[in-house]
């Protein structure tokens, strides 16, 4: 039995992006041929992906009920099995084709993987009262070998098992151990097969990411050259395939997202694109100002703002519940774009246009993910363009950054020539302030947020943070009241929380500590700047188990 750890974020450069799925299509490749990821039930199968494409190699997560011939059919460059919270004996658990492991294609097998590579090729797993859980010492049997090559004899891995490989398949060489997995490593250069029984992507395996990118330089002889630059082009390329000569409308927010996925579909179809802005009356701050003034002004895209702040607030009037807040925004949105469409066509009748067919969405992979659109995931949330669109949705989408990451997103904005106050902003959630305000949506509580959030933003900027902190949402507890005292007088104000976090993708997230001079100049500010405000608390919660969200 095995599930990957809870990981912090590694810190490493890289230049690795994802590639795109066009909507009623198949997937476009890209430059690279893929490292298919099979998920046998992980938790962290994502997180698997993302380690394979900080060594720049193109990755993408299969589900294990995936048929082989399928998944031979994606031309794989290398495949990795996962994790999993089963035993591979277990009745009805997940079970490794072995037609797979006689393909030729190179196999790497990580804990559960490992362990059903191990039994699909005739070695032994079995209950052996040896647990291991955590950092666990293993012993590298072989430094010279495809996988430990450059690495130290002793070294600390992070371990989750209760089943172990008691002995090696026919053929199999093996090349670690632990007092708890006499097999614990094992290797077939001629076959190209590959195991280990811990988690090398988790950063408490010391030298886990060396592992995974010895199984994929020297074991699947990938070159490591998947790069934002070439990824942009194919981008690119893919829009222009799925679009043609239709009209096609962003929704802009100025987020990073948003921002990316018009200057990629601009290069791709120039002034077919129209980009509407909504002020849903959701933003922060001179959120509406800093769109035109940074984004068109270093683009020259075509900009519609709609004013819909009433429709919004009147569609949330009454409305607590975060699910239906966030499903409500959506279809909102829908609605002002489709508006909006027609605004366009109407605008250049006559001209011979053809009619706006696409709508551009900033959509992401943990989006997907939290979604329940990934593979064997849970849906932990509806994000406003995911779960939350209408079933009656009248465009074709154009998600040209579906399968990546945050900051690769910020990779590709970076070569599209996106403006760096733009890239590196802190993300922004699509349905706003909406889902930072536990309780009813008024315009009062959203006055009250937004001066809240402005000076967190303003007191972390001045402390040079702003590259430290993923993002630093402000939340309203809108529906709490606390006894508090102000100038002599007893008040009963709102609280706000507080939500630094660190991180790389936003799959997994740590709450930064933030100094304590910085947060109690926040806090002071803001209790004696925003009436409403007498109690400024600080979340301290890690994702998982949390959301970075609070809604």
């Amino acid at each position: 039995m095995s599930d990957a750890p809870r990981t912090e974020p590694r810190p490493r450069p890289h230049e690795g992006v994802g590639h795109v799925v066009v909507e009623g299509g198949e997937p476009v490749r890209l430059a690279d041929r893929p490292v298919l990821v099979v998920d046998f039930g992980a938790q962290y199968a994502q997180l698997i992906a993302r380690r394979v494409r900080e060594a720049s190699c193109f990755s993408e997560v299969v589900p294990h009920s995936m048929p082989v011939a399928e998944l031979l059919a994606k031309d794989p460059a290398a495949v990795i099995l996962s994790g999993g919270p089963s035993s591979v004996y277990a009745e009805g658990a997940p079970s490794l084709d072995p037609a797979l492991l006689e393909a030729g294609v190179p196999v790497f097998g990580m804990c559960y993987g490992f362990q059903a590579m191990a039994q699909a090729l005739g070695g032994t797993v079995e209950r052996t009262g040896l647990s291991e859980f955590g950092a666990t010492p293993a012993r590298v049997l072989d430094t010279s070998s495809t996988l430990f090559n450059g690495q130290p004899a002793e070294q600390s891995v992070w371990m989750s098992h209760g089943d172990s490989v008691s002995a090696a398949p026919p053929g199999m060489t093996v090349t670690a151990t632990t007092s708890g997995a006499p097999v614990a490593g094992f290797e077939d250069d001629e076959r190209r097969l590959y195991g280990v029984q811990w988690h090398p992507e988790v950063l408490h395996s010391t030298f886990g990411q060396q592992v995974l990118e010895n199984f994929l330089l020297r074991g699947a002889g990938l070159t490591g050259e998947w790069t934002a630059a070439n990824v942009v082009d194919d981008l690119v390329s893919a829009v222009r395939a799925q679009v043609g000569d239709a009209r096609v409308i962003c929704g802009l927010s100025g987020g990073v997202d948003s921002s990316v996925a018009a200057a990629l579909v601009q290069r791709a179809v120039g002034d077919q694109l129209t980009c509407v802005f909504v002020d849903h009356g959701l933003l922060r701050s001179n959120e509406a100002e800093q769109v035109e003034k940074d984004f068109v002004a270093a683009t020259g895209v075509d900009l519609v703002v709609v004013d819909a702040r009433e429709r919004f607030l009147t569609a949330l009037a009454g409305v607590s519940d975060p699910e239906e807040k966030r499903k409500i925004i959506g279809r909102e949105f829908i609605r002002v774009f489709e508006q909006a469409a027609r605004d366009v066509v109407g605008a250049h009748e006559g001209a011979g246009d053809h009619p706006v067919e696409f709508l551009v969405q900033g959509t992401l992979y943990p989006d997907v993910v939290e979604s329940g659109g990934g593979s064997g995931t849970a849906n932990i949330k509806s994000h406003h363009n995911v779960g939350g669109l209408p079933d009656d949705l009248r465009f074709k989408l154009v998600e040209p950054l579906r399968l990546l990451f945050k900051d690769e997103v910020r990779q590709v904005g970076l070569e599209l020539g996106v403006p760096e106050a733009i890239v590196w902003r802190q993300p922004f959630p699509g349905p706003g302030l909406g889902i930072r305000i536990v309780g009813e949506v008024t315009g009062e509580r959203l006055d009250v947020l937004r001066s809240a959030d402005a000076i967190a933003r303003e007191e972390l900027t001045a402390a040079g943070l702003d590259r430290d902190i993923w993002q630093c949402p402000v939340v309203l507890l809108a529906d709490i009241r606390s006894v508090g005292v102000q100038g002599d007088g007893r008040t009963y104000g709102h609280p706000v929380v507080l939500r630094p976090v660190s991180s790389e993708d936003a799959m997994t997230a740590d709450w930064t500590r933030v100094p304590y001079d910085v947060l109690a100049r926040i806090s002071t500010r803001i209790t004696n700047e925003v009436r409403e405000v007498n109690r400024v608390v600080l979340d301290v919660t890690s994702k998982p188990p949390g959301t970075i969200e609070w809604e």
